[in-house]
């Protein structure tokens, strides 16, 4: 069903390792392409995966970060040979040809491969390569493949990625905003799952640079908007230095605490909710990365409580 798509730094696969109870609950599958020349990270993490006998999706070509080839291919083989929950992510990408993608296939065939379509455009080829599609098999799209290309596919599992986190400069966020509806709408595309890239959005880079405005993201279901996903933006009241991260922290987590306790709020009480409010009482600054983490955490949380609302 749900697909999570992490680019695989030190807070996405810790907010991985500890959420891995709530996915494996939840039916849900993360999808990890490694950006870090160490795995020692993501080994730990597909670890935790295995442990609770969840899945994952590693893209074993990744676009991004330094991360070896060769060495993600090795620590499946090792590794994981035998965990059929762990699956290798084939990333075709726009300067693939179909016999590199089909050799890569053909390398992986052993590690259950999932097709994860970036900007590939021979899907006729492709197919030729590797027979018609059928049941068994994955093929996760980034939403810029139009249903033309998508539909050459039917037959298999189809997930259906969507960026619902519009990347701007934390001062330019309004209060809230929409983030997504497909976790309502996946089947009315002919999809049989969907993913996001929670909120860290698709773009990548190595660094934000210094954070002159502080954001804390918090995603939510409304229904008075007919269980539409959306999220707010909390942002501190300082805008203009690069000085004093904690307490520019400290003044968006009270607008959070705010919102939070409000009679009308709809944010789910989750786990990583709760420690933001005992970061709030404790007045500590953990950091912009552990603060992403529990926003990614929340994320999560509050998608599989929608689907679940029992666990």
């Amino acid at each position: 069903m749900y697909h999570p798509y992490f680019r695989g730094k030190q807070y996405e696969l810790i907010t991985i390792r500890e959420s891995a109870t709530i996915l494996k609950s939840a039916g849900f599958c993360p999808i990890i392409e490694p950006v870090r020349e160490s795995l020692g990270g993501l080994e730990k993490a597909l670890d935790a995966v295995v442990n609770v006998d969840g899945r994952a999706v590693v893209i074993v070509n990744p676009h991004h970060g330094d991360t070896d080839w060769g060495d993600v291919t090795e620590l499946l083989s090792q590794q994981y040979l035998g965990t059929p929950q762990i699956s290798a992510g084939i990333l075709l990408k726009p300067d693939m040809t179909a016999d590199e993608a089909a050799e890569c296939f053909e390398l992986h065939a052993e590690h259950t491969p999932v097709a994860i379509h970036a900007g590939f455009s021979d899907a006729k080829r492709l197919l030729e390569k590797l027979g018609a599609p059928h049941h068994h098999q994955r093929n996760v799209f980034f939403e810029r493949h139009g249903k033309i290309y998508q539909r050459q596919f039917k037959g298999s599992q189809r997930i259906l990625l969507r960026d619902g986190f519009v990347r701007r400069r934390n001062a330019d966020y309004d209060r809230e905003e929409a983030f997504s509806d497909l976790h309502l709408t996946y089947e009315d595309e002919g999809m049989t799952g969907f993913g996001d890239f929670l909120i860290v959005g698709d773009e990548y880079s190595e660094s934000g640079g210094p954070a002159y405005a502080i954001a804390i993201h918090l995603t939510f279901i409304d229904p008075q908007r007919d269980h539409e996903m959306r999220v707010y933006h909390f942002k501190s009241d300082r805008l203009d230095t690069p000085k004093d991260p904690a307490g520019k922290f400290a003044e968006a987590l009270d607008k959070m605490i705010e919102t939070l306790d409000a009679p009308d709020s709809n944010v789910l009480e989750s786990s990583a909710v709760r420690e933001f409010r005992s970061l709030h009482g404790r007045g500590h600054f953990p950091g912009l990365g552990y603060i992403k983490k529990l926003s990614m955490n929340h994320h999560i949380e509050t998608l599989a409580h929608f689907f679940h609302p029992a666990n």
